[in-house]
């Protein structure tokens, strides 16, 4: 069954597209974008020379998808659930896993890196009675 964005993509070719996603690169301008057709043209265009032919809307919704999966699948594991699993999870959690701690510091979840905010927006909420 075909899908709004045409037909179904292959394994080798969402495998070329995680590897041209975790080009650090692409990442730091998919991060700081919400408008990011230039971005999912130079995916596309990548894409083509794996001969792969994708057009950018393609790209851009099977990223979408990929990345909504992997972070429901993501927050199943961080409320215990195992159940839950996708092909491509490793490969994403490489590129994604990283976007959710904020950058996490070498000394891997380290309580004491917080944001301010916080801990200040809870006692402001205390104080106002």
């Amino acid at each position: 069954v075909a899908n709004e964005g045409g037909k179904h993509w292959t394994v080798n070719e969402v495998r070329a597209l995680i590897r041209i996603w975790s080009d650090k690169n692409i990442q730091q301008q998919l991060e700081g974008t919400v408008r990011n057709k230039r971005i999912f043209e130079q995916v596309a265009a990548r894409l083509q020379k794996f001969g792969i032919d994708r057009d950018w809307k393609q790209c851009r919704t099977k990223y979408k998808n990929l990345k909504h999966e992997y972070k429901s699948i993501k927050s199943a594991q961080d409320s215990g659930s195992t159940s839950k699993t996708m092909k491509f999870f490793n490969e994403l959690d490489a590129i994604l896993g990283h976007c959710t701690m904020e950058q996490a510091s070498k000394s891997d979840n380290d309580e004491s890196e917080r944001p301010p905010e916080w801990t200040e927006a809870k006692s402001e909420k205390d104080s106002v009675g």
